[in-house]
C-alpha cells in the first residue's frame, strides 16, 4: 500500500508543480500556432506560395550565413523536410536569434564592465610580450575580442576531484568578510549545498554581502520558484538567470553553464563542478563522479568579479550597481608563478571565444595535448584541428565517460571516435563512471580549465567561463592526474559498431548541433 500512496503523491505533486504548468502552456502555444498554420493551409493557395517564398529566404539566409557548416546542414534538413514549422523552429532555437534587445542589453552590460578590466594593463602586456610570444598572441585576442587581460598567478590550486573542491570552498567562505558571489547552473539541496547554505546564512547574518545566481533551466527540477524569496529571509541575494516562463522566448535557448565563486574578489573558483551530491559522491549516480576544479587567488579575481556581476546586473535589471564597490584596494603580493587569463564566453557576441582558444591550443602543440570533456561533439574545425595534431606527430589523448549521464549524447560522442581514432587520436573511455571533467593542457605549459564541454552548446550556446593557465605549476598536477585517469580507463581501439548502431549515429551526428 505504501508504494501505492507513494506513487500517487509524486503524480499529484508533479501536477500541481510549476514544471507541468510550463510543459502544459508550451504545447497549448504550439498547439495553436500549428493549427492556424495547417488551417491557413487548407483555406487558400497564397498561404502556401507565402510560405514557400520564406522557406526559399530563410534557405538562402543559412547558406549565406558566417555559421559553422554544421549548423548549416542541420537547420537546412529542418527546414526542407519539416514544412511550415522548420522555418519557425530556426527563428526560435537558432544561436543567432536570441532577441535583439536583450543581445543588445547584455553587450552593453559587458562592455561597460569589461573597460574596467583592462584600464591599466599595458605594463603586463608588455612583459609577457617579452617573455612568451605564444602567449602573447593568445592574450591580444582575448583582449581585443574578449575585453579579457592577462595577469600574473600569485596563488592557485588545482582540485582533482569534487571531494577536496569542496572541502577547500567551505574553508575559504568561512573567511569571508565582505561579499560572496555564486554562480552555478545546478543548485540541488543536499548535503553539499545544504552544507554551503550554513555558511551563507552565518556570514550573511554577520553582515557579509551574498549573492547567488543560478541557471534557471538547469534548475527546473531542483528548485522552487520561490527560493530567492526563501534565501532572502536569511539576507541573501538570489535570482534565476534566465526564469522559465509561459510564454516563450527566444532566449530559452542561451542557458548560463558558468561556475564560477568570488570571495571578498581576492580569492575564486571554477570548475566543472555544481551544487549537488553527485559531484562530491555523496550521491551516486553514474558510477564513480569525476569532476576538476580550481581556486586562484590575488589581481585575477577582479575579471571573475566582473564577469559575475555583468550577469548579475542583466538578470537583476540592477542599473545601480558599480562593480568598482567589490574592487579591493590592496592584494597581498605572492610569488609569481606563471600567468593567468580568467575569461567568459557569450552566445550574444557573435565570437566563439571558447572554439577559438581550443583549436589555438591544439593548433600549436609540439608534444602533446591532453583534452577531459563529458560530451565530444565536434565540429569540422576542431576534428580538423585534433587529426592535424596526431598526423604531425602530436600525442593528443581525449578522455570521456564510460558510464553516460545522457545516452542519446553518449551515442553521438561515440560517434566521433571513429575519424579521430582512424587518423591518430587516442581515445579512452573513464571505466569507473562518469568524468564531468572539463580540461585542455598542452606541452607542459598552456591550460584551459573551467566550466567548458567539448561540444556545440558549451562552444556556440551558452553562457560560459574558464582560466587560461601559461606556465602555473598546477599544469604540471592536471597532467599527472590525466595520466592516472588513463592508468583506469579502456582504450577505445576498435571504432566500428554494429551497422544499425552506426545508422543512428549518423542520423544523431547530423543534428548534434541542435541538441
Amino acid at each position: 500500500m505504501k508504494p501505492l500512496f507513494n506513487i500517487i503523491y509524486k503524480i499529484l505533486n508533479f501536477l500541481s508543480s510549476r514544471i507541468f504548468f510550463v510543459i502544459i502552456a508550451f504545447l497549448f502555444q504550439f498547439a495553436i500556432f500549428a493549427s492556424m498554420l495547417f488551417l491557413f493551409k487548407d483555406s487558400t493557395v497564397y498561404f502556401y506560395a507565402f510560405e514557400i517564398i520564406i522557406r526559399a529566404v530563410v534557405i538562402l539566409y543559412i547558406i549565406n550565413d558566417n555559421v559553422e557548416p554544421s549548423f548549416k546542414i542541420a537547420w537546412l534538413i529542418v527546414i526542407i523536410f519539416v514544412p511550415y514549422l522548420g522555418s519557425v523552429f530556426y527563428f526560435i532555437f537558432s544561436r543567432g536569434n536570441s532577441a535583439s534587445y536583450l543581445r543588445k542589453r547584455f553587450n552593453r552590460i559587458a562592455n561597460n564592465t569589461k573597460k574596467l578590466l583592462t584600464a591599466n594593463n599595458s605594463q603586463i602586456k608588455n612583459k609577457v610580450k617579452a617573455e612568451c610570444p605564444y602567449l602573447s598572441g593568445i592574450c591580444r585576442y582575448l583582449n581585443n575580442f574578449g575585453g579579457f587581460p592577462v595577469y600574473e598567478n600569485q596563488g592557485s590550486e588545482f582540485f582533482s576531484v569534487g571531494e577536496i573542491y569542496f572541502k577547500r570552498l567551505l574553508e575559504e567562505l568561512d573567511k569571508a568578510e565582505k561579499f560572496i558571489f555564486i554562480e552555478s547552473f545546478i543548485i540541488h539541496e543536499g548535503e553539499m549545498w545544504n552544507s554551503i547554505l550554513e555558511i551563507l546564512k552565518k556570514k550573511a547574518a554577520s553582515g557579509v554581502e551574498v549573492k547567488i545566481l543560478y541557471d534557471d533551466f538547469g534548475c527546473f527540477f531542483t528548485l522552487s520558484r520561490k527560493y530567492p524569496k526563501m534565501l532572502h529571509k536569511y539576507g541573501i541575494e538570489s535570482t534565476a538567470f534566465n526564469p522559465i516562463k509561459i510564454i516563450f522566448s527566444l532566449m530559452y535557448n542561451n542557458r548560463n553553464h558558468c561556475k564560477i565563486c568570488v570571495i571578498d574578489g581576492k580569492t575564486a573558483f571554477t570548475g566543472g563542478i555544481n551544487y549537488g551530491d553527485e559531484y562530491i559522491n555523496a550521491k551516486v549516480r553514474f558510477g564513480h563522479w569525476k569532476d576538476y576544479g580550481y581556486m586562484f587567488k590575488g589581481e585575477a579575481v577582479w575579471s571573475y568579479t566582473n564577469i559575475f556581476l555583468t550577469h548579475w546586473i542583466y538578470a537583476t535589471k540592477r542599473n545601480d550597481i558599480n562593480p568598482l564597490d567589490y574592487k579591493p584596494e590592496a592584494m597581498p603580493s605572492g610569488e609569481s608563478k606563471g600567468y593567468i587569463i580568467p575569461f567568459s564566453d557569450s552566445p550574444l557576441d557573435n565570437e566563439a571565444l571558447s572554439h577559438n582558444i581550443f583549436t589555438n591550443i591544439i593548433d600549436s602543440a609540439n608534444d602533446y595535448v591532453y583534452i577531459t570533456t563529458p560530451y565530444l561533439i565536434l565540429d569540422n574545425r576542431l576534428a580538423g584541428a585534433l587529426i592535424m595534431a596526431a598526423k604531425r606527430g602530436v600525442d593528443v589523448r581525449v578522455m570521456t565517460p564510460h558510464i553516460p549521464d545522457k545516452k542519446t549524447v553518449f551515442q553521438v560522442t561515440r560517434g566521433n571516435y571513429t575519424q579521430l581514432i582512424k587518423n591518430g587520436v587516442k581515445v579512452y573511455e573513464y571505466t569507473p563512471g562518469f568524468l564531468h571533467a572539463k580540461s585542455i593542457i598542452s606541452d607542459d605549459k598552456i591550460g584551459v580549465l573551467g566550466s567548458i564541454n567539448m561540444d556545440y552548446r558549451s562552444l556556440y550556446l551558452h553562457f560560459e567561463n574558464g582560466v587560461i593557465l601559461y606556465n602555473d605549476p598546477e599544469i604540471l598536477k592536471v597532467k599527472q592526474d590525466h595520466l592516472e585517469i588513463i592508468k583506469i580507463s579502456e582504450q577505445q581501439t576498435n571504432p566500428d559498431a554494429p551497422f544499425p548502431l552506426r545508422i543512428l549515429r549518423s542520423v544523431l551526428n547530423v543534428f548534434a548541433p541542435l541538441m
